[in-house]
Order: C-alpha cells, then sequence, then structure tokens
C-alpha cells in the first residue's frame, strides 16, 4: 500500500498544476481548513468530496475488555466526515 501524501507534497502537486507558487497553496489550504473547522458546526460540504457534520451521540453502557464490568460512557458531539456518492464512484469504480 502506497504512503499517503504529506501536506507540503500536496501543495507541491497544487503549485505545479495551477502554476502559482507554494506559498500561495499553502495560504489556501490553511484558510480552507479553517473555514471548515469554524463551519462544522451547522456542516461544511466540499463538492464532489464529502461532508463535515456534527452529530450528537448517546449516552450507552460499554464494557472495560480488561475487566469485562460495565462502564457508562456519557453522550457526547462528535464530527464525521460523510463521503459523497461522486468520491465513491471515483475511488471504488
Amino acid at each position: 500500500m502506497a504512503k499517503p501524501m504529506t501536506k507540503s507534497q500536496i501543495v507541491g502537486h497544487l503549485a505545479e498544476k495551477v502554476g502559482v507558487t507554494k506559498k500561495v497553496v499553502g495560504t489556501f489550504l490553511d484558510e480552507f481548513t479553517g473555514l471548515a473547522y469554524k463551519q462544522a458546526k451547522s456542516s461544511f460540504t466540499i463538492p464532489g468530496i464529502g461532508k463535515l457534520v456534527l452529530v450528537n451521540r448517546k449516552a450507552r453502557i460499554g464494557r472495560n475488555p480488561q475487566t469485562g464490568a460495565e462502564i457508562k460512557i456519557p453522550a457526547k458531539k462528535v464530527v464525521k466526515f460523510r463521503v459523497a456518492k461522486a468520491c465513491k464512484d471515483a475511488v471504488l469504480g
């Protein structure tokens, strides 16, 4: 399995393809991720890739795998990423 691309590799590739400097692409990427973090509370869609959504998880009973004792897991909010159908079709074929 191939290694995932690093941020600097992504910035370099995009800068070459678009024809701008790596600094411009790096700034764009940082601003884009910052915007995604801020907007995730009301869902943030990346067209053709997917959507960041905030989901409420209910409280539940879990087990300690070492002792088998039941423990209460409290309710909490989590961030999930839902992959778009177009992305699934492109990746999986």
